[in-house]
This record gives C-alpha cells, structure tokens and sequence, in this order.
C-alpha cells in the first residue's frame, strides 16, 4: 500500500484513477494542476507521482524538473497523450521513471507503478509469510500448504493487511480506515462477509486455523489468542 499522488487537470480520469488505485489498497491525492502537484508533493510524504504533462498551468516536465531540483527521489510516472519518441526521451531525460501513453489499460498502469514502487524500496520484501500461509507480493497469488488460493480483489487486500499485521488483534475500524479509506460503519457487514469467505479459502480440516475472530475486538491472523 503506497501513497500516491494523481496529477491530472481531466476529470473524470482524475477520478477513475483515484477510485482504481484506492481499490488496489492505496492512498490517493490529486492535483489538477503543476502548482497544486508541487504543494501536495511538499507536504506529503508520497511514494510515487503520475504525472500528466499537459496541464493548465504550463507543460508538466515544469514540474518534474523542479521536484526533481528540489530532492523528491520517488518514483515519477508520466501519464500522458504526448506518443512521440522525442517525448518519450525527453521526459525521461528531464527526470521520470518510466513513461506510459494514453489511452492505456489500467492494469498496465497497476503493473508499472507496483514495478517502481518495487524498485524504489529496492525489492527487499516481496513474500509475506506466517506458517504455511504467504503471499507473493508481485504476482499477488496466496499459498497454503503449497496449494494456490484463488482470492477476489478485496478478498486479497483485506489478507495481504491481515498478514502484515500478524499476530496482532486489528479492529473493524483499523481494517475500513487503513485498507479501504472508508468509515466502519460503510464497511462493518462487508468486513464481516469477507472474513467468513477468507477463512473458508484459507482453512481445511487437516489444516490448523489460522484466522480468529477475538468476540467484541476484531480479528486475527495467527495463533489462536
């Protein structure tokens, strides 16, 4: 989960990309413009920019050179309409990552992000494990007792969360704010479907339970409490 921030002055590109990238388990912010990208970028602590070149407020490269200038390191990802390879270079020369051309597919983008992303944090955890239990990170596929689990999307995030925390007890609340950005109350019934549905994937009569409910707390993944 990676804190990102969407720089782009279309609306309703703006807004797929934030609803998309918030259901892949990050946290979102937007600019619409150069200026507003540098004051997000100042006092957020980001992981990574999308940045569109074609801005209202002047060409984006502006403000690639100048976060650049001014000591942002993080991954830097041009989304833009601009297909020529002199672009290409040239955004690349003035300081991005990488450099995707609209219209592209969103899973295109997902895989490209999660690749710098990788980079950035120089690839050191890439399995999550407790028990017989993990989880690839890059290719997103869960294991138990060596045999592949075929999870939905939020199936996926709200175990991926589970591992990394642990042996720790996490609330409902803990779960809606920090994987899905939403109030518990908009999430208390789906939280609750999407644990019954995990632990039926996860658990079989040969294998010990590995995911707890703690009545009146929240839940846990690891040894019974």
């Amino acid at each position: 989960m990676a804190r990102l921030l969407v720089v782009e002055d279309q609306n309703a590109l703006r807004n797929s990309l934030q609803k998309g990238l918030e259901e892949e388990g990050h946290t979102v912010f937007t600019a619409m413009t150069g200026v507003e990208a540098y004051t997000v970028a100042s006092k957020e602590p980001l992981d990574a920019i999308l940045l569109d070149l074609l801005l209202p407020d002047g060409d984006g490269l502006q403000t690639l050179r100048q976060l650049r200038h001014d000591g942002f390191a993080k991954p830097i990802l041009i989304v833009t309409a601009r297909d020529a390879l002199q672009d290409r270079i040239l955004g690349l020369d003035s300081g991005a990552d990488d450099y995707l051309v609209k219209p592209f597919a969103f899973t295109e983008l997902v895989a490209r992000l999660r690749a710098l992303l990788r980079r950035s944090t120089g690839g050191t955890e890439t399995i999550l494990r407790f028990d017989d239990l993990e989880i690839n990170l890059l290719t997103r596929t869960v294991k138990r007792a060596g045999e592949e689990i075929d999870l939905t999307q939020r199936q996926y995030l709200l175990l991926e969360y589970l591992l990394r925390n642990k042996q720790q007890v996490v609330s409902r609340e803990m779960i809606a704010r920090e994987v899905w950005k939403a109030s518990t109350a908009t999430w208390t019934n789906v939280i609750e479907v999407l644990i019954n549905q995990l632990r039926k994937k996860l658990e079989k009569p040969d294998l010990k339970p590995l995911l707890h409910t703690v009545r009146g707390v929240g839940y846990v993944l690891g040894d019974r409490p």
